[in-house]
């Protein structure tokens, strides 16, 4: 069955796993992410969330749950999946959910958030994820029509502080508002106690990447722990 707006329940109370790698990394491989994604689906993982064309297409022909995909292009600002072009081609790369910018700052393309999340739904079969980082930019997603409101962006804009942790208090703030769409805890969700406070303080489904999927920052916690 399709994943729409009305069976996302399927993902409540759930873990998704981000599989990403850096650029210039050993695991900077579309098979490897696949592998990866599946390895964490065999662990319980409800749906996956992937960054790159590529990306997407492995991962969609390794695992039977939802995928989320995303396109980075660029460092800094809005690079995020930033234009409706890298949206469609991750819907088109077979996205479940397409992962966009979703704050409030001026897009590349010109496009408004709107007009990016309109365009999605009108090209694609695929709903929408706006990855947000404060309040304000979460209701003016919700406005404009998105499907998921992530915390992804929270600490890294200037709107919010960047929190040793997952933003408890914006994830409370979020849910307080009532804004009738599944909120995604995602952003610095390093353990499973972690995990369980984010959806304890209201987040409809939970996402966590480098502590699961990213060896290299997971090793270097480690050595840290023994170093101090």
């Amino acid at each position: 069955m399709p994943l729409t707006a009305t069976n996302l329940d399927t993902l409540a109370g759930q873990l998704i796993v981000s599989a990403q790698a850096y650029p210039g990394e050993p695991m900077r491989d579309p098979r490897t992410t696949a592998q990866v994604a599946a390895s964490a689906v065999i662990g319980g993982a409800a749906a996956i969330r992937v960054q790159g064309v590529a990306d997407i297409q492995f991962t969609r022909a390794a695992v039977e749950v939802p995928v989320i995909g995303l396109w980075k292009d660029g460092h800094d600002g809005v690079f995020i999946t930033p234009t409706l072009h890298h949206a469609l081609a991750c819907a088109n790369a077979g996205a479940h959910i397409v992962a966009i910018d979703g704050t409030r700052r001026r897009r590349p393309d010109g496009l408004s958030l709107a007009q990016t999340i309109a365009g999605i739904h009108a090209e694609s079969n695929a709903l929408v994820m706006a990855d947000c980082g404060s309040l304000e930019d979460a209701v003016a997603a919700a406005e404009a029509g998105a499907d998921l409101i992530g915390t992804t962006l929270a600490g890294y804009t200037p709107e919010r502080p960047k929190t040793d942790g997952p933003d408890l208090e914006l994830i409370a703030r979020i849910v307080a508002a009532d804004l009738g769409r599944p909120l995604i805890a995602e952003g610095r969700i390093h353990s499973p106690a972690q995990a369980r406070q984010a959806l304890d303080a209201g987040a409809f489904a939970v996402v966590v990447g480098t502590a699961i999927t990213h060896p290299a920052t997971i090793t270097g916690w480690f050595k840290d722990a023994l170093t101090a």
